[in-house]
Parts: structure tokens; sequence; C-alpha cells
């Protein structure tokens, strides 16, 4: 009879350690002082206000950021006018595209980062080859796989546009006379073989004023992006109520599944090593064993961008550039060690959920393929895997997800910068 009963008990027993393994990895009873201000340290409500780029001096201008707003939706900014700066980061997707790799005039070589927040960073692109949001939104401009555009040719649509030159004139004063200047019809440095011959055709002054109005772009293009800030998510309001009393029930604001990835994010999964501060990001770069791109080879991330960064006669210490070089140390002190070898660059976790696919080259598709991936910590194809195995359960990866989810919310931005002005007009 006690053998039948034991027998009977067992199925219930074990059905009870799985639902405690589901929902308690571990649920606390009430956080640790060290938990508390871990938490604190990711809300948005602690997020300071955007600091000035004193590489661009009209970046916090309203007519900057209209102008800018202007130039991102308009197609005319490719050589066939059919791809914008919305055509990659579209408002709907968050500032993504949903696509593994960015499409323009050709499919690229990376995957399309959001911008949600990227204001924020001192370095841009995977590889932060860039080192001002200015600077990052010329190049696009000039690629070929992108806009495949020249920067004459943008120097004179601003010249031919009515509205354009308009605006030109209010944030950066006069524009230039081109029109005197006897210059090829398009000209770049970056460009195809006939538009690098007819840069090459112009004096260095002619170059230096084209290069002065392109320059000018993309600083009101950046004074547009930096409107895209995220806004404060169930995370966030949970984060709050805890300052006010140290408890893991906090109404319905968070499920248990959620409270126990948060849980794990902060501690054992080690996330926020990396993935810390408001917007999720340490803005620094780090090698996670990601598989190359398919096709492609391995990249060598960060160990190329600082090189490419320094070279770049956009960056903060050019001639270019609004900033005294004493205002460009990230530039100045940038480390360029060799363990930076196939290094990229943190992303937000901000609204993750609305920005698949994942990584730099979109090789991961979901929320919990990126979950296993950190899990197993693969050998790295170049250099070494900085993430370890972290032997999670199944069921504390979902909950990891679970967590991530609670990042999502609108963004505090005014919808007038989420839509092309043409569709505002009545």
């Amino acid at each position: 009879m006690m053998k039948k009963s034991l027998l009977v008990l067992l199925p219930a027993a074990a059905l009870a350690l799985l639902v405690w393994n589901l929902y308690s990895s571990r649920l606390p009873d009430s956080w640790t002082d060290q938990q508390l201000a871990s938490i604190q340290s990711l809300s948005l409500y602690n997020l300071p206000p955007l600091a000035p780029d004193p590489s661009n001096a009209v970046a916090d201008d309203e007519t900057a950021a209209e102008f800018g707003q202007l130039l991102y939706f308009d197609t005319r900014l490719s050589s066939n006018n059919t791809v914008s700066c919305a055509n990659c980061h579209k408002p709907e997707l968050m500032f993504t595209d949903g696509l593994a790799l960015a499409v323009g005039m050709a499919e690229g070589p990376r995957h399309t980062p959001s911008l949600l927040g990227l204001s924020y960073s001192p370095w841009f692109y995977w590889d932060g080859r860039k080192d001002s949001q200015w600077s990052q939104a010329l190049a696009p401009l000039e690629a070929g796989v992108e806009h495949a555009t020249d920067r004459l040719s943008i120097s004179r649509l601003i010249a031919e546009d009515a509205t354009y030159s308009d605006y030109y004139e209010k944030v950066f004063r006069a524009f230039p006379d081109i029109e005197s200047m006897s210059l090829p019809q398009s000209a770049s440095p970056l460009g195809n073989q006939a538009a690098q011959e007819n840069w090459a055709s112009m004096n260095t002054e002619e170059q230096r004023v084209i290069s002065r109005i392109f320059s000018n772009v993309g600083k009101a293009l950046a004074a547009y992006q930096r409107k895209i800030l995220p806004g404060p998510a169930r995370f966030d309001q949970y984060a709050r109520q805890l300052e006010d009393s140290n408890s893991t029930q906090q109404g319905d604001l968070l499920s248990n599944s959620e409270i126990a990835g948060l849980a794990l994010f902060i501690d054992q999964a080690q996330c926020i090593s990396c993935h810390n501060g408001p917007l999720f990001t340490n803005q620094d770069f780090h090698n996670t064993g990601v598989l190359a791109v398919s096709g492609q080879l391995p990249s060598m991330g960060r160990y190329d961008g600082i090189r490419i960064a320094r070279d770049d006669p956009f960056n903060c210490l050019g001639e270019f550039s609004d900033a005294s070089p004493s205002q460009c140390m990230e530039l100045r002190f940038a480390r360029d060690e060799n363990d930076l070898v196939g290094a990229q660059k943190t992303p937000t976790l901000r609204n993750i959920d609305l920005t698949s696919p994942y990584m730099h080259g979109g090789q991961l598709n979901t929320l919990l393929e990126v979950m296993v991936h950190y899990n197993d910590a693969p050998v790295s194809m170049l250099n070494h895997n900085e993430a370890k195995p972290l032997g999670l359960r199944s069921s504390q990866l979902e909950q990891l997800r679970d967590f991530l989810l609670t990042l999502t919310a609108p963004l505090a931005t005014e919808d007038k910068w989420l839509q092309s002005p043409a569709s505002l007009k009545p």
C-alpha cells in the first residue's frame, strides 16, 4: 500500500520541482542593497540629459533638426532618387529595417543598428569607425551600397532647392556661391573612378568649400537624430517603485518570470557587465564569439574601426569639426590594443524585441537564439570570446527573454519627428 502511494506521489513531486525550477531561478524574497543599486543604475529615469556635442555647434538647434528631418526622408540624397535614410532606419521599426543586412542601392555588409538613444554614444557603427553622429551620417551618402551619391551632387541639391538653401542659411549662414565656380557636375574623393577624377580636377579651396557644405548636411542630420530617444518601459516603472519599497511584488508591473529574469540579468547571467546604464549598453566593444556573416571573412571589428576613425577627415580633430582638440578626448585616448580584434559595439537593449534580427550581421533571428549563444559562449573565429559559458537551464533563458520584453515602450519623441515632413502637410 505504501509503495503504491509513493508511486502516485512521485510524479506530483517531480511536477512541483519542475514548476519550482521554472518560476524560481531564483525569485528573490527581497532585493539586496547591491541588487537594488544595480536595478536603479538601469532605470531610464536616471538617464542624464543629452550632453552637447562640441564637434557640432548646431547639434541642439531646433531649426537644424527641422532641416535634418527634411534631409532624412528625402530620396534625392541618393544617385537614383529612391533611397533615403528612412529606408534603413524606419521609425515604425524603432529606426531599424527588420533585415539581416541593410539594403540601399545594394545589400550591405552589416545589420542596421537602431538609432534609439544613439546620440549618447561616443562611437558609431558596429566597429566604431566614426566618432560623431554627424560624421557617421555622411558615410552612407557616398557608400556605393547605400545612397551611392557624392558630396558635390548633394551640395548642388542644397543650392537648387529653395527650401533647403533657406534652411541652410538660417542654420549655417550664407551658402557658398558654387555656381560661380567651374565645377564638374558630380565629384567625390570616395566615389567611382569618374567621381574621383572629377574631385582631383578641383583645387584645394573648392574641395574644402564642398566638403564644408557636406559636413553641415551631416550636422543637420545629427541634430534631427538627437530627437530619437527611448521612453520609460514597465521595467523603469518597477525600478521607480522599488525606490520606495524593497519589495519584489509591485502590483502587476512585472510577472514572477520577468522578475526572475531581472535577477539573472544583474547577477548569474552577467548581462549587466556589458549591457549596463539606462540605455543597457556600456558603449564599448566586445568579442562575444558571434559567427562571421555568411559569405564574408570574419570582421576585424574595433581593431580596424579605431584606426579608420583616426584617419577620418570628418573626425573630432578635423578641420570640419567645431570642437577644440581638448574636447576630443575620446578620439585622442581611445584604446587600440590587439584584444579589440573582432570586437563589435554593444547595442542598446531598449525595445530589443522590435529590432530583430540581432548581432552585427543579423546572424541570430530571435532573442532566445541570442540567449542560447551567450549561454554556450562558443569559441571565437578571431581572437577570443570574452563571454564564458553560463550553464543556465532553458527555463532560465526564457526568463531572461521575458525580462527583456519589459524594456519595450513608445519613444519619448514627439510624433512630428517620426514621419516625413511631407506627410505632415495639409
